[in-house]
């Protein structure tokens, strides 16, 4: 028989902890199809719950599919039903985008729980750790540190899917990825009929940023191969703006710093200066006539990885990054 985990002193409605316990237990194969649930009373009595409280439970269990209702009977696990960890970095603009087709292209039977670690190895390291034994499968978005590869590898390796960034991933293990390098190469390889118009090529590579240094390697043998002037910028306060150069920034925070600078120097995106920048976001094709970008398909990510969720297959999936022309090149 299950028990239920009821906090009288959270802040989670006590419909929605006895709603959790059950997927939970469904999760942890603690309940299967065609088991009986304790009836309304008996979880009343037993937890001095209202009824209003566990019928709401119930028909919310009943409206997903999970339960089902047999007449002088009771209730019953109607479906299996498989959780999710989804462990992401930051939830920017284009991690909604991913986290959005994710969702929508899960089966009715597949939860997901997202977490955000925020490049913390110790939350990381502590999420990771709870997660053991709960879940079906495991989404994640890992980050360049040297403590990160042992604590994956805590994980089943069958069960474990690592997007966005192909690091710390071992031979044979699930990978949904990006390339940050000759991809990178080649649409800037495209642009270089554009690219050539301006007198210097500026990499925007903030202090602050987490993105893969890969880029800035090659952004750099592509400038020394085409002869083109350039400059990694890495100090954030250093950004100054100026006419006959092209922008190239791998961080949104510092894409509004160039955008604020051309307005208050009167200087026209896509004609005094040139902006380029990485990752497609909803508002980049609206912003100043449109602001081209170096990006994946994360629309096209956020599927594959919840056909990963939702079936027992081997993953190893390389999403295509391409150049997006807007009018601020």
């Amino acid at each position: 028989m299950i028990k239920f985990s009821i906090n009288p002193n959270s802040e989670i409605p006590k419909f929605r902890q006895i709603v959790d316990s059950v997927n939970d237990a469904i999760a942890e194969n603690k309940l299967h199809v065609g088991d009986q649930l304790p009836s309304v009373n008996a979880i009343c009595q037993e937890y001095n719950l209202s009824r209003d409280t566990v019928f709401k439970a119930y028909s919310s269990l009943k409206e997903q599919g999970i339960i089902e209702s047999v007449p002088n009977k009771g209730y019953f696990i109607a479906k299996e039903l498989r959780k999710i960890f989804l462990f992401l970095d930051t939830f920017k603009a284009y991690k909604e985008v991913l986290y959005g087709e994710f969702i929508k292209h899960l089966p009715k039977n597949v939860i997901a729980d997202v977490h955000f670690h925020h490049y913390n190895i110790e939350v990381f390291r502590t999420l990771i750790s709870e997660s053991q034994n709960r879940y079906s499968k495991f989404i994640i978005m890992p980050f360049d540190h040297k403590e990160v590869n042992p604590i994956i590898k805590s994980l089943p390796p069958e069960k474990t899917l690592i997007i966005d960034w192909n690091i710390h991933s071992s031979k044979g293990c699930n990978v949904l990825f990006q390339d940050f390098g000759a991809s990178v190469t080649g649409a800037l390889e495209e642009a270089n009929h554009l690219l050539k118009h301006y007198n210097e090529l500026i990499l925007v590579y903030p202090e602050f940023t987490f993105h893969p240094y890969e880029t800035v390697e090659v952004f750099e043998a592509f400038c020394m191969q085409h002869k083109h002037a350039y400059t990694i910028l890495q100090k954030s306060d250093e950004l100054e703006v100026k006419a006959g150069q092209m922008y190239f920034s791998v961080s949104d925070r510092m894409l509004g710093a160039i955008l604020e600078q051309c307005r208050e120097k009167k200087l026209e995106p896509g004609t005094d200066v040139g902006i380029l920048s990485y990752n497609e976001t909803p508002m980049k094709k609206f912003i100043y006539k449109g602001i081209s970008v170096i990006s994946t398909d994360f629309k096209l990510m956020g599927q594959k990885a919840a056909e990963f969720a939702s079936n027992d297959i081997h993953m190893n999936y390389c999403v295509p990054t391409k150049i997006v022309f807007r009018e601020s090149l």
